[in-house]
C-alpha cells in the first residue's frame, strides 16, 4: 500500500524533470563554480531526516539518504568531494544559510512552493511528495476527521506539513517543533497524538517501529527541489541540474529510489 504513492512520485518527479526548462550544461565546468570551499561541494542539510538524510560515519561525508546520496553523485562525477553542514530547516528555506556562505547548495527534502522560491532558486525537481498521519498502533485516530479539539498533533515548524495541518486540522492542538526528530520523540514521550508530515518520512518510522502506523495519506502535489542562494552568478545550478539528468538517464536515480523507498 505505502509503495503506490511513491511509484506516482517516481513517475511525476521523471516527467517533471524531463519536461523543465533549464536543465544543466554538460559542458558547466566545476573549475569555474564560486563554491565556499574550492573542489568541495558544500550541502547544508536538517539531519535527521530519514529516508532523505540520516547520520552514517561509513559514508565519505558522514551522511546518507536519498537526498545525500544524489548530491554525493552530483559531486563525484564533477570531480568533488561533498561536505555536508547540519542546519536548522527554516535557514535553509529562507535562504540566509547560503547566504551567509555556510554552504552552496540545500539538500533538505525541501518542497518548491511560490513562497520559498521568494528567496532561493531552485533546481529541477527530483521528487515528488505526499502528507500523511502517524500515530500509535492503539490510537484511536484513524483519519484527519478524528483530529478534535482534545487531539494533540505534532508537525515541523516552517514545512508543509505544518501549513497543511494549519489548513485542514482546525479543531486539534497542533504543537510545532523545530527538528523533525523531535516529533518522534515526543510521541513516544505521549507530549503529542499524531504526527502529520511527509509520508515517506512517516513510513519509514512505521518500517522500524511496530508501535506505530501511518492510518492516512494526503495528495498534496508537492515537488521537491535543491535550493540555492538566489541570483548566482555562476553555473551552479546549470551543472546540478545537467547531472541530475545524467543520474536518471543512466538508472542511478531508479537504483536510489528502490534503495530507500522500495520498488516501483
Amino acid at each position: 500500500m505505502r509503495h503506490a504513492p511513491r511509484a506516482v512520485a517516481l513517475t511525476a518527479a521523471l516527467a517533471l524533470l524531463a519536461a523543465a526548462c533549464g536543465n544543466g550544461d554538460d559542458d558547466t565546468a566545476a573549475g569555474d563554480l564560486d563554491l565556499v570551499e574550492s573542489g568541495t561541494l558544500t550541502v547544508c542539510s536538517e539531519v535527521p531526516y530519514e529516508p532523505f538524510e540520516f547520520e552514517d560515519p561509513d559514508a565519505p561525508s558522514g551522511y546518507s539518504g536519498f537526498d545525500i546520496d544524489l548530491m554525493q553523485e552530483i559531486a563525484d562525477r564533477n570531480d568533488l568531494e561533498l561536505a555536508v553542514v547540519n542546519t536548522g530547516f527554516e535557514g535553509l528555506t529562507s535562504g540566509a544559510e547560503m547566504a551567509a556562505g555556510t554552504c552552496d547548495v540545500a539538500a533538505s527534502a525541501m518542497t518548491i512552493t511560490e513562497e520559498r522560491a521568494e528567496n532561493v532558486d531552485f533546481t529541477d525537481t527530483y521528487y515528488s511528495a505526499i502528507q500523511s498521519l502517524l500515530v500509535p498502533v492503539d490510537s484511536d485516530v484513524a483519519s484527519i476527521d478524528d483530529l478534535t479539539e482534545d487531539v494533540s498533533v505534532g508537525v515541523q515548524s516552517g514545512t508543509t506539513g505544518e501549513a497543511y495541518a494549519e489548513e485542514n486540522v482546525p479543531g486539534a492542538e497542533l504543537i510545532a517543533f523545530e527538528g523533525g526528530g523531535d516529533l518522534f520523540t515526543a510521541l513516544e514521550a505521549g507530549q503529542i497524538d499524531a504526527i502529520l508530515q511527509d509520508e515517506p518520512v512517516n513510513a519509514n518510522r512505521a518500517d522500524a517501529d511496530d508501535d506505530v502506523e501511518v492510518v492516512e495519506t494526503y495528495d498534496t502535489g508537492e515537488d521537491y527541489g535543491f535550493a540555492l542562494e538566489q541570483g548566482r552568478d555562476d553555473d551552479l545550478v546549470s551543472l546540478l541540474n545537467g547531472t541530475l539528468e545524467d543520474i536518471r538517464d543512466d538508472g542511478t536515480y531508479d537504483e536510489l529510489f528502490e534503495q530507500y523507498f522500495g520498488e516501483v
